[in-house]
């Protein structure tokens, strides 16, 4: 039997935030190794206060990180639309942020149909859903990394 890690030592509001922007960034079936790391470093220097708390959070986001666990699992744990808006708003600009290649688009089929689940699962309202993604796509345009943005927008989020 496979054992899954224990959680990270963060809340699980932050949690499942996390989890859930994860399984954003896994809709190509890929998440990049290099993005990984920029996330870690970022995630865990907002989450711990020193050095070895950070690199022992860091090695706790790893193995979490490599879990793909289906949104349906994910979403009811949301509290409130404040909470969903986030999600919505981190999910667009994970899968808009590269291409697998330059050829392919910013936002693939699989992140496409991904993306349409996610908004399916969180039932927003219609107009709430294009503020959002309004909202993402002016950010996404901006010089600010995905990974700032992110981080930003969760550091927001939990104060």
């Amino acid at each position: 039997m496979v054992q899954s890690p224990p959680p990270p030592s963060i809340s699980p509001r932050q949690m499942n935030l996390l989890r859930i922007v994860t399984t954003m960034a896994w809709a190509d079936g890929e998440l990049a190794q290099e993005e990984v790391d920029v996330m870690l470093d970022r995630l865990s220097g907002m989450f711990a206060a020193d050095a070895p708390q950070q690199q022992r959070l860091r090695q706790e986001l790893q193995d979490y990180m490599m879990q793909n666990i289906p949104l349906e699992e994910l979403t009811p744990k949301l509290q409130g639309d404040e909470e969903k808006k986030i999600v919505l708003r981190l999910g667009y600009e994970v899968i808009c942020s590269s291409a697998r290649t330059p050829e392919e688009e910013k936002i693939n089929a699989e992140e496409a149909e991904a993306y349409q689940k996610l908004v399916d699962l969180l039932d927003l309202p219609p107009e709430t859903v294009e503020q959002v993604i309004a909202e993402a796509q002016a950010d996404v345009c901006e010089d600010e990394s995905l990974v700032d943005s992110l981080a930003r927008k969760l550091e927001e989020f939990m104060q």
